[in-house]
């Protein structure tokens, strides 16, 4: 899993591509991104399947922000990134959710 993170010239916004490996989508069919960008919709950011089994997305998201988010394999277990930059408790849940910071260094 990853993300990779690029700045719009005027640092306003981050494009973060957001990877979950072959190897971490464990079989999946699909994947789905669901977190603070999308109101937590498990079905509205469908991932895309690349030719080595991973998954992958890119999406605009508001720099100096955090963001949280999980991924949600074949509608039915959640994951979180393993190289994400921090995770917080859920607040539904007894888990924890993976962050993005898209913060302008």
């Amino acid at each position: 899993m990853g993300l990779k993170k690029s700045f719009s010239k005027d640092k306003t916004k981050c494009t973060v591509t957001f990877t979950v490996s072959a190897q971490a989508a464990q079989g999946a069919k699909q994947i789905n991104i669901a977190g603070d960008f999308n109101s937590w919709s498990s079905t509205n950011t469908p991932m895309n399947l690349e030719k080595d089994g991973s998954f992958s997305v890119k999406l605009e998201l508001d720099a100096n922000r955090e963001y949280q988010f999980r991924y949600l394999l074949d509608n039915s277990k959640w994951e979180n990134d393993w190289n994400a930059d921090k995770y917080v408790p859920a607040p539904y849940s007894n888990a924890d959710n993976s962050v993005v910071e898209t913060f302008v260094k």
